[in-house]
């Protein structure tokens, strides 16, 4: 009996390893099964153009690092676009002070704006002026003010343009043109079109 079942276990151990091979295999196969599937990370969803916060009658000021006003803008209505971080104003108007603080002025029926309203989108009866200054050298300098249903305004440089038709009073001139390129930093001027000028002498000369 003893031989019996010695042979018996000696041919049970020779199949031992193969038995634990498959008692491993299912228990790993269980643990593939029982594990839940890693999901790929989410991607983020593209930014919408829709606004993420209103203002109405509103002011916002700007200030330099020296606590001088820089710009303010003030509108009815206005909305906050995150994706280009840009400004949609209704009836929108704003004044801005450049280096030497000469002040220009901004208006229209609507306006897009940068961040910082130094680029400005007017549209609709949109007007630009620069009030008249005596330079360092005592001379004076005649206001300006551009005039269009369509101006593109860059407050820091100084700088209107227009793809449109535009007017533009300087003193006693008048201009009309069918686009322009205003740069007051180096003072040139590009009108293209139809363009049409008067031009009053100084009567002081």
């Amino acid at each position: 009996m003893i031989k019996l079942i010695r042979a018996a276990w000696e041919r049970l151990s020779l199949y031992l390893p193969v038995i634990l091979m498959g008692v491993l295999a299912l228990g790993t196969y269980w643990l593939v099964r029982s594990t839940p599937l890693s999901l790929p990370p989410e991607q983020e969803a593209p930014a919408r153009h829709e606004p993420d916060y209103f203002m109405r009658k509103f002011s916002v000021k700007t200030f330099d690092g020296a606590g001088r006003l820089k710009s303010e803008v003030l509108g009815s209505d206005a909305r906050h676009f995150p994706d280009t971080d840009t400004l949609e104003i209704d009836f929108v108007r704003i004044r801005s002070f450049n280096e030497e603080g000469r002040l220009s002025t901004a208006s229209a029926n609507r306006a897009l704006t940068n961040g910082d309203a130094s680029e400005v989108q007017l549209f609709g009866d949109a007007r630009v002026v620069r009030e008249s200054v005596t330079n360092k050298a005592g001379q004076p300098q005649p206001g300006m003010e551009f005039r269009g249903e369509f101006l593109h305004a860059f407050m820091n440089t100084e700088r209107v343009k227009s793809h449109k038709p535009v007017e533009l009073i300087r003193g006693k001139d008048h201009f009309t043109a069918d686009t322009m390129d205003f740069d007051n930093l180096d003072r040139v001027m590009q009108l293209k079109g139809r363009v049409k000028g008067t031009l009053v002498p100084d009567a002081a000369k």
